[in-house]
């Protein structure tokens, strides 16, 4: 069977929370709150307004518990030797960083209550049975997760929207995750081209994968950008992403799990504002006159004379010059003006018009 048979297809907008996300709208921002609630409820709840001051779109949970997602081991297989949590257990380390399942009534009643979309990762079939009970609008399957093709068809056939991030993932993989999600009920299907480092260095993103992401699969593409700063995710816009996901926090400084390569909450406020600045600027093909260069095409260069002459004279090349400002005739006509005879007089600093000049035509 051919896994890339088939998966192309017109792209169309995805729908959540009757926001349309496409190529044709403003960038869709999502602001992770990932791990960073610290174990505080308080400041999960706190991170919910800060990512709606910001002008967020939606804020995105993890749902899982540690026995969820590995086994309570320090067997070799389940020690973390490297990167930011080294010397853990993958068990200490989910233990830690989930979001216990007893804050999703109050975290989801708090983003509804100020107008932002809430929705999660989750990493189980039983994950998605609690989203289910709190009617998500939408469900997010993370790097991680996008080669547990039952996961993508229990999620997808809740038919639901889904969100992607393919960090990992190879064409191959990426092709049988779509290909799962569509077979089982899922019509609403965008993919995040992502690097799974944590940090990750601009220069692995490659962005130009993600073009052609949207042309092999036929899905809304967008960032799941992990680096430090705003740079990719405002590289990735202009390139077309519709969606952009970054994880954010207080302070980088607090010493949780995913703090150190979160942003910070003037700098997701950066974010909201300079990637809807770079959507706006890719508008479409218009060679006409902007709005904002009205008052200035007056300034743009014209035939003036620059010497006064009577009328009947031969314009000489020493008499008339290319020259701001705009009012006269424009300095394409230069050549043909030089030799014409004036049917009037005219002084020096007088533009160059048309009933000027004897037998002129344009």
């Amino acid at each position: 069977m051919n896994i890339f048979a088939e998966q192309k297809s017109v792209v169309a907008d995805i729908l959540i929370d009757e926001r349309a996300i496409g190529r044709n709208h403003p960038p869709y921002i999502i602001a992770e709150l990932s791990a960073n609630h610290n174990g505080s409820l308080d400041r999960a709840l706190r991170l919910i307004e800060i990512a709606h001051a910001a002008g967020a779109d939606a804020i995105k949970l993890q749902t899982y518990r540690a026995d969820t997602i590995t086994l309570d081991s320090d067997a070799p297989d389940f020690q973390i030797h490297e990167g930011l949590w080294a010397g853990q257990t993958l068990f200490e380390l989910y233990q830690g960083a989930s979001m216990p399942w007893e804050w999703h009534e109050p975290l989801f009643r708090k983003a509804r209550s100020l107008g932002l979309t809430i929705f999660s990762s989750p990493f189980d079939r039983t994950a998605v049975d609690l989203l289910e009970k709190l009617d998500v609008p939408a469900y997010k399957i993370a790097s991680f997760e996008a080669i547990d093709l039952p996961l993508i068809r229990y999620v997808a056939s809740k038919g639901k929207p889904m969100i992607l991030s393919t960090g990992m993932a190879n064409a191959e993989e990426i092709a049988e995750a779509v290909a799962m999600a569509r077979s089982s009920g899922c019509t609403q299907i965008a993919l995040l081209h992502c690097i799974s480092g944590y940090p990750a260095p601009a220069s692995d993103y490659n962005l130009r994968t993600m073009l052609d992401m949207r042309e092999r699969f036929g899905t809304v593409v967008g960032l799941s950008d992990h680096t430090i700063d705003n740079a990719t995710a405002i590289a990735a816009t202009a390139l077309g992403a519709s969606i952009i996901e970054k994880h954010f926090t207080l302070n980088r400084n607090d010493g949780g799990p995913d703090d150190s390569f979160s942003l910070q909450p003037e700098d997701l406020q950066s974010l909201c504002r300079d990637t809807r600045a770079a959507w706006m600027a890719l508008g479409s093909v218009d060679y006409g006159l902007q709005s904002s260069e009205r008052s200035n095409i007056r300034f743009r260069r014209s035939l003036y004379f620059v010497k006064d002459l009577e009328a009947g004279a031969t314009i000489t090349a020493e008499a008339v010059k290319s020259i701001r400002p705009g009012f006269g005739l424009a300095p394409k006509h230069l050549d043909r003006v030089i030799g014409s005879t004036l049917a009037c007089a005219v002084r020096r600093g007088t533009p160059v018009r048309a009933n000027d000049l004897l037998g002129w035509t344009e």
